[in-house]
């Protein structure tokens, strides 16, 4: 009987270490599985941290981009802005210059030095009186003859034959005081041949001084077509 009830209590401690042994394991793969769920916790935190900071860097870049690019696009501005006024001060400089340009015409001594020649092909309206300078043109054509008159002067002309408009002296000025040419010139004119009413010369600006076919052409009026040749 003694041995049953010592065989019992054997086998009931073995039973109750046997639960202390499992509770035990429970409780370590418990703190176990605790411990990786916090470490994974405090990774994914980390990553989310980490994402954040990226995020937060690339905003910043960007924005900072965003930001050079307006300054950028603001000084772009300003100086296609600046480019414009002057290129419109220009104009209008260029514009009031053009509105004020005066051409003063008076007669000289002839036999100044004119090594300087432009040639143009023109083509005067007959019957009508042209005014270059201060020398008036008037061209008529008779039968194989051209009558010309300059400053009641008259003279006729074949083909092949010159006229010359003796040396004058011309002043060009704009804005009332700037002198733009001031020169001697002469012109000479080859008669060509009448077409559809129309006298045609090659006509030679001999000038004391080198000036810009620009400013030439202030003396002469548009009714002569003059083309440079």
């Amino acid at each position: 009987m003694d041995d049953l009830s010592s065989r019992d209590d054997e086998k009931a401690r073995e039973q109750a270490t046997e639960k202390g042994r499992k509770a035990e394991q429970d409780r370590q793969r418990n703190e176990e599985k605790a411990r990786e769920q916090a470490t994974e916790k405090g990774r994914k935190e980390e990553q989310d941290q980490q994402k954040v900071r990226e995020q937060a860097t690339e905003k910043g870049r960007k924005q900072g981009l965003k930001e050079e690019r307006a300054r950028e696009k603001g000084k772009g501005g300003s100086g296609i802005k600046i480019l414009l006024w002057i290129i419109l001060l220009v104009i209008v400089i260029l514009a009031v210059s053009l509105l004020t340009l005066s051409v003063t015409v008076t007669n000289v001594t002839p036999g100044n030095a004119l090594p300087f020649t432009t040639n143009y092909g023109v083509s005067f309206p007959e019957g009508q009186t042209i005014t270059i300078g201060n020398t008036h043109i008037n061209v008529l054509s008779f039968e194989n003859e051209l009558i010309s008159d300059i400053d009641g002067d008259r003279q006729k002309l074949v083909v092949g034959e010159d006229r010359v408009i003796s040396e004058r002296r011309a002043v060009i000025t704009t804005l009332g005081a700037i002198t733009l040419m001031d020169t001697n010139f002469e012109i000479n004119l080859k008669y060509k041949g009448e077409r559809d009413n129309r006298a045609y010369f090659d006509m030679a600006v001999h000038t004391s001084k080198q000036v810009p076919e620009i400013l030439l052409n202030q003396l002469l009026p548009s009714e002569i077509d003059a083309r440079p040749i």
